[in-house]
């Protein structure tokens, strides 16, 4: 009996641990969670120029808000601007359109019927990690793009756009982290840019965003990816408002 105390209490306490580890990557004990970082405590912009504004939002866990206890930047534009977010994301996915829930399969699935302003697309850190192919931006528009490859997910996604809603596309970056895979899918989306002519928010190469001390690092993010609410409120707002002003004015 006493071994199976002492079994059980062994147990208790690798599930608690466990649990405290969870909860941490999701945000749940990351103080830039709560207080003043919340939505609501958030102010709204009474004159914001994109009041009333629908702008659809596609990607995966950082759009999703998964170290923000699922509040990311399209919520807080919610509150702060007033717009309506349609926030197709799902976390875990790529762009490339190697899974069913991927950027591309995902964004057919979008209402066609809708009137949105922009759509802002996630250049997915899962494409990195997964290492999948990046592939080449084609030299015509009339083509059918290899949405297996990064940059025929990207033209796709972007040509699917314009056709379906004939909206502008936003294309934004992840802050600094270290993957030379994604540095050169953020170099592939400006070649991308060049034939597309669409909008890049490009925290990547940032250097105010990436300048960032330890003591605002470890407010602002949960790991080395995913931002918590603090994170999306005061390091990453001001660049997605300023951006959306310049495009949707």
């Amino acid at each position: 009996m006493k071994k199976l105390k002492i079994i059980l209490s062994i147990f208790l306490i690798l599930v608690i641990a466990a649990g405290g580890y969870v909860g941490n990557m999701l945000g749940v004990f990351n103080e830039g969670n709560y207080g003043e970082y919340s939505l609501k405590n958030t102010q709204t912009i009474s004159d914001s120029p994109l009041n009333g504004k629908t702008i659809i939002f596609l990607g995966s866990s950082v759009t999703a808000g998964y170290g923000s206890l699922g509040v990311s930047f399209a919520d807080f534009l919610e509150k702060t601007d007033g717009i309506t977010a349609i926030k197709e994301a799902v976390s875990g996915t790529t762009l490339v359109d190697y899974y069913r829930n991927s950027y591309v399969h995902r964004i057919q699935a979008i209402d066609k019927n809708i009137k949105p302003d922009a759509v802002v697309c996630q250049l997915s850190t899962n494409d990195a990690t997964k290492n999948m192919p990046l592939g080449v931006v084609e030299e015509n528009f009339d083509v059918q793009y290899q949405s297996y490859t990064v940059a025929g997910a990207i033209e796709f996604i972007i040509s699917y756009a314009k056709e379906t809603w004939d909206c502008p596309v936003i294309f934004y970056t992840q802050s600094k982290y270290d993957s030379e895979h994604y540095a050169k899918m953020v170099d592939l989306l400006y070649e991308i840019q060049k034939k597309w002519d669409m909008t890049i928010i490009d925290f990547w190469n940032d250097a105010e965003i990436n300048s960032i001390t330890e003591e605002q690092r470890n407010l602002y993010l949960v790991d080395h990816i995913h931002p918590t609410k603090a994170g999306y409120k005061e390091w990453w707002l001001p660049k997605f408002q300023k951006c959306l002003y310049e495009v949707l004015k």
